[in-house]
């Protein structure tokens, strides 16, 4: 991808302009939001003598009334509170198109999508990684997720950060092999206690601010708000997993595999979505063990050690951002897909949603777009 198709745009600086003082290895630009990690990241680079350029996308999100915290202005006040230049880069066309507009589509299709790591993998880590060199001459990039990027023999690898409880690895997966050696993490070591006490210490204006949870381009709220109406209101069937009709359904945008709450339909015991249809506008509800599957299929993947990647090898994936990753066997591997066999069936995978691979150091082998799930 290009970044002219895009139409991305540098603004005007927030306060200062960007005059780095130090050699280009020692020259870093940090994507911040505007929230206490990316701020904090930004501290402790510069503090550890790196030349710091703070950035922050500009994407079609809705404002909730509160300047300070629309559209990353904290990001701004915080850069000039700390002495580091800031600037907006306008990433509004392609944000729409190759995230919104996809995550659309997914919920259109009965599928859930994770736009998060797809605007790491297509925004953050591609478009403004290669944007920001090209117009700063600036090779390294930082963020603030919690996550670690080591070497090993000789080859860079990215894995889980030291709090385990915090590990934001899977949402990273997707950044290209060649690209992880000018990529910095500086929360790594830290706890998000420990990164709040930083905050305040330094009495920055985003130490108490609360961690966000929802879609950013939802304005904070239910994804449903960044779904078109028509997609949202065609009522359909409710079945069990055996086909039988059992109910009616408000729109399968509304739904995602795995859901229990909000379905709207009495059984007297646990069901939980297990399929979703878009092409007869049903889903199908069934018990914890009939939305349980042991194996995952993946496409689109991206590969970060490819000697890893090898059917009958012994790994731990996860299919989604939360828990710990779980033991499973690489079944198959193709050009463009992975297929893996868990030793244990896994609740609700969700086509759309990611499957991403460990090795025993916790570093990522792969990762990809789950598209099918069976057994």
């Amino acid at each position: 991808m290009t970044v002219s198709k895009w139409n991305i745009k540098l603004l005007p600086p927030s306060f200062s302009p960007w005059m780095p003082e130090k050699v280009h290895s020692r020259q870093i630009a940090v994507l911040m939001s505007g929230g206490v990690d990316s701020s904090v990241a930004a501290h402790l680079l510069a503090k550890n003598g790196w030349d710091v350029l703070g950035v922050t996308m500009k994407i079609p999100v809705p404002c909730n009334g509160i300047a300070s915290s629309c559209c990353g202005a904290d990001a701004a006040f915080v850069c000039n509170q700390i002495n580091v230049p800031h600037y907006f880069v306008d990433v509004t066309e392609a944000f729409e198109q190759l995230i919104i507009e996809p995550f659309r589509q997914s919920y259109a299709k009965g599928k859930t999508p994770n736009p998060c790591v797809d605007c790491n993998t297509l925004l953050k880590f591609s478009l403004v990684w290669d944007f920001l060199q090209a117009t700063f001459g600036i090779s390294y990039l930082a963020t603030g997720h919690y996550a670690k990027v080591s070497k090993t023999t000789g080859q860079m690898r990215l894995g889980r950060a030291t709090d385990k409880s915090k590990d934001q690895s899977y949402f990273l997966y997707g950044i290209d092999a060649e690209k992880l050696g000018r990529f910095v993490l500086p929360l790594n070591e830290f706890t998000k206690q420990q990164v709040r006490s930083i905050a305040a210490q330094l009495n920055l204006s985003v130490a108490g601010k609360a961690e966000s949870m929802e879609l950013c381009f939802a304005g904070e709220g239910d994804y449903r708000a960044a779904c078109l109406q028509n997609q949202a209101n065609q009522s359909g069937q409710i079945t069990d997993m055996q086909g039988n009709k059992i109910g009616t359904h408000k729109g399968i945008a509304n739904y995602t595999i795995g859901q229990r709450r909000g379905v709207g339909l009495a059984t007297g015991k646990p069901v939980y979505v297990g399929k979703i249809d878009a092409d007869t506008n049903t889903i199908a509800l069934g018990t914890r063990e009939q939305v349980s599957w042991r194996t995952v299929i993946a496409n689109r993947i991206n590969v970060l050690i490819p000697e890893e990647l090898v059917p009958d090898r012994l790994v731990s994936g996860k299919i989604r951002s939360y828990g710990d990753p779980q033991p499973c066997k690489i079944v198959s591997v193709g050009e463009t897909d992975m297929a893996v066999e868990f030793s244990q069936p896994q609740f609700a995978p969700c086509s759309g949603q990611k499957l991403v691979l460990y090795n025993s150091d916790d570093n990522i082998i792969a990762g990809g777009t789950i598209a099918a799930y069976s057994g």
